[in-house]
């Protein structure tokens, strides 16, 4: 039986991706080899990586003012590569801090300059989102992270910026309607929404680059990568042609208008329960809930072995909160449909 996948991440790809993707393992466009061991220079992979960028600027409606890039690393590289490029000598950046990982990229960014936190729910162990209207323009950029994995939050409207915007899109990327085109770069590790562990996402208008007047090394120089249309060195293949494969489920099912309407449905599926049901509780505040991670807890510690159990028995995965709060977290994405939703809820409901 097909386990019902509610992991974090590396997290549930929709089923067709898997079938195509172990195809292409053993035989790839009918070459004889392996889309393991092709040359990332052929032309059979090339046509991958620039149907890929494509796509991904067809989806989230932009147009060739913007580059795609799918790099290595993760995000965690791009906490480092940001600052690298956009952050001025003797410069300084703004950031929000909403959680873990925006810590994360906090820390990244004051190795090389001025870091400014103008709005943080550290101290409430990030259960809400700060409200920031607008960042003014004596900032080099402002950096926030669009939605909390760890702390199940999410920014439903993004602050005016009067400097370049970017964002750490990483876990719900694809999954809702937002105007793109008030970003200046977004990024996002591939393991969430859009395709196996091994690549990252970067999306970032070409005219901010060569600007921060920094030596950066190649590697972390976003101006490199756009010349070399993400070929600076061999590409992660397999993570980006199963990239491929995931954004062309997402565009052949409606895209990504039609994502939002089915995700809102888990969400209020499994938020409606944990309302009505005495025995769970969420860690966020109500109007900061995540579309794409639910973290809740149970208050009576004495049904939580019964509830383990349950889950377990019911074919659930990756229920267990993270380490560093506990509790459960279930993830919504894209892939996982309602009716594992369904499962987990009638679960709740029988504890």
């Amino acid at each position: 039986m097909k386990k019902h996948n509610f992991s974090a991440g590396p997290c549930i790809l929709p089923q067709e991706v898997f079938q195509k993707s172990a195809e292409a393992i053993l035989d790839f466009n009918g070459m004889g080899l392996s889309i393991l061991e092709i040359s990332h220079r052929s032309k059979d992979f090339i046509a991958v990586m620039d149907e890929a960028r494509a796509i991904v600027k067809r989806l989230i409606n932009l147009n060739d003012d913007y580059d795609v890039l799918f790099l290595g690393g993760g995000a965690s590289l791009q906490f480092a590569m940001v600052p690298f490029n956009l952050m001025k000598e003797n410069g300084k950046a703004a950031y929000l801090d909403s959680g873990n990982w925006a810590a994360n990229a906090i820390k990244e960014a004051k190795n090389l300059g001025t870091v400014d936190i103008i709005g943080s729910s550290k101290e409430k162990n990030y259960s809400y989102i700060p409200k920031i209207e607008e960042v003014g323009a004596e900032y080099d950029y402002f950096h926030c992270t669009s939605n909390n994995t760890i702390y199940g939050t999410q920014i439903k409207d993004f602050p005016k910026a009067n400097t370049l915007m970017v964002s750490d899109m990483s876990s719900d990327i694809f999954s809702r309607v937002i105007d793109y085109s008030k970003f200046d770069l977004i990024y996002a590790g591939a393991q969430k929404n859009m395709g196996p562990a091994g690549t990252t996402l970067v999306v970032v208008k070409k005219e901010i680059l060569g600007k921060s007047g920094r030596v950066i090394p190649s590697y972390l120089d976003y101006a490199q990568h756009v010349a070399k249309e993400s070929m600076f060195n061999t590409p992660p293949v397999f993570a980006v042609y199963a990239s491929l494969l995931t954004l062309q489920w997402l565009e052949n099912n409606g895209g990504i208008a039609a994502a939002e309407e089915r995700n809102i449905a888990k969400a209020k599926l499994l938020y409606d329960e944990i309302d009505r049901n005495p025995l769970f509780e969420c860690f966020c505040v109500p109007e900061d809930r995540s579309l794409m991670n639910v973290s809740f807890k149970i208050i009576d510690e004495s049904k939580k072995e019964a509830f383990d159990n349950a889950w377990k028995a019911a074919g659930i995965n990756g229920l267990n909160g993270h380490r560093s709060l506990g509790g459960y977290r279930a993830s919504l994405y894209n892939a996982l449909p309602i009716e594992s939703v369904q499962v987990l809820v009638d679960v709740m409901k029988s504890i």
